[in-house]
């Protein structure tokens, strides 16, 4: 059957029909997860196929479901699209109420318009808050009762460190600083430019994410693709998909890793002192590729995007082509399966739940272009000798309806001083915390 497309205006409401293109997978899902993940052969479609899981919130009284022994509770409700989380030295969690910018050149032509539609039905693309936001628990009860505006009047803000008493803060298209002074509930002071981003009016990966590396002189700053295939055109591609090195004794950046079509969360890893990354590979080849990946971050490495995936498969879409570029590619460690959006990365160091220790906690935000949805969840993977060692296990779960209807979208992760698990979720304006069942009278809420 060949492909039809039919897309409509009626007013303000846009409507498309696919058909020829949105067949389901046949293959078990756990086929595109772990090390050794089965690559099936590359399905290309005129138009990618669309399975929105429109964002409806949470009902009154329904939670997501976590793992057997753990039980899950709002740690924050009434934010506005959390997306990513920082925990400070005294305990306070820093939150960036976040969106996309305006990119207006990223919502041209009948792609850039049906991408717009899946924003906005996938409960993102509303006007950012563009604030960092300070929640503080004050009576240890596991539910933030303190809520501060921290920063304000930023640009599309995400990741954020802490260095001494520098604040960093990652915008759209600057890597800011702020002083920050141990237990305040709000910076006033004007922040510091250190370092231009990418951003600009197309800018379809705007999420920039900073990690400090251990010994405080240097910054990662992770920054996505802009296009999916380099369709925008490789002189649009200048300076993205890769992990930047940003020198605080010298204010030079240096490209770290290339070739990461979009990587967000970042972590090192305890047992091997590594830099790891999630990022989020290509579209448009199928159900079940690319997988979403964790892997190491090695220092002047590439992995492919855009002319391979997943080590050295060809993707042919990409003119023109680059065997050199190609022999050099270096496969990801992990598969995180296809369309997951895997984005937020934890490394559980804490000790409440010594099941979790050394491993990787990952929030996979969930697919649109995916029949059936995958991700909608976070999951746990678990390292021996600072490699992954094993299966996925289910963390939280429950965020989509019997319908296929979003409740939630989990996003960031983070670990808090007593070793709960933070999670932000977008859709439901909440940041959920897991703990362990404390006993047999305990249950989960």
């Amino acid at each position: 059957m060949s492909n039809r497309f039919l897309l409509s205006i009626a007013g303000s409401t846009m409507f498309w029909i696919f058909s020829g293109c949105a067949q389901s997978s046949h293959s078990p899902i756990a086929d595109g997860y772990g090390s050794q993940p089965r690559l099936p052969e590359p399905k290309s479609s005129l138009f990618p196929t669309v399975n929105i899981a429109p964002a409806i919130g949470w009902p009154e009284g329904e939670m997501p479901t976590p793992a057997s022994g753990l039980k899950v509770q709002a740690f924050a409700k009434g934010l506005k699209h959390p997306r990513w989380l920082f925990v400070l030295p005294n305990g306070d969690v820093l939150v960036a109420e976040t969106d996309a910018p305006p990119k207006p050149d990223d919502s041209k032509g009948i792609r850039g318009k049906i991408m717009k539609l899946v924003m906005n039905r996938a409960g993102s693309s509303h006007p950012s808050a563009n604030q960092i936001s300070l929640l503080r628990d004050r009576n240890g009860d596991g539910i933030a009762d303190q809520k501060t505006v921290f920063l304000k009047n930023l640009n599309s803000p995400f990741g954020m460190a802490l260095i001494g008493n520098m604040l960093y803060v990652a915008n759209t298209d600057a890597l800011m600083r702020f002083p920050y002074t141990p237990g305040s509930t709000q910076i006033t002071a004007s922040g510091t430019k250190l370092l231009d981003l990418p951003g600009g009016p197309l800018n379809h990966h705007w999420t920039k994410n900073v990690i400090a590396n251990p010994s405080g002189n240097k910054l990662y700053i992770t920054v996505g693709s802009n296009s999916n295939v380099a369709e925008n055109g490789f002189d649009q591609e200048t300076g993205r998909a890769l992990i930047m090195e940003f020198d605080l004794a010298t204010n030079k950046a240096r490209p770290f890793a290339t070739g990461l079509r979009n990587p967000n969360g970042m972590d090192w890893q305890p047992q091997s002192g590594m830099l790891w990354t999630v990022v989020n590979e290509r579209d448009e080849l199928g159900n079940d590729l690319v997988p979403d990946y964790l892997t190491s971050v090695k220092d002047g490495a590439f992995y492919g995007w855009p002319y391979s995936y997943y080590g050295q498969h060809v993707d042919v879409r990409v003119k023109p082509q680059r065997p050199d570029w190609v022999a050099r590619a270096i496969k990801p460690d992990y598969a995180l399966g296809s369309h997951t959006a895997s984005l937020g990365l934890a490394f559980y160091t804490a000790q409440l739940m010594p099941q979790y220790r050394n491993g990787a906690l990952i929030g996979q935000h969930g697919s649109w272009n995916r029949r059936p949805h995958s991700g909608y969840k976070v999951i746990f993977v678990p390292f021996k000798n600072g490699q992954p060692s094993g299966q996925p296990q289910d963390v939280l779960t429950g965020f989509l309806s019997d319908k296929g209807e979003a409740f939630g979208r989990p996003v960031g992760v983070a670990v808090d001083h007593s070793g709960g698990i933070l999670v932000t979720d977008d859709v439901g304006n909440i940041i959920w915390r897991i703990t362990p069942v404390a006993n047999t009278t305990d249950t989960v809420q």
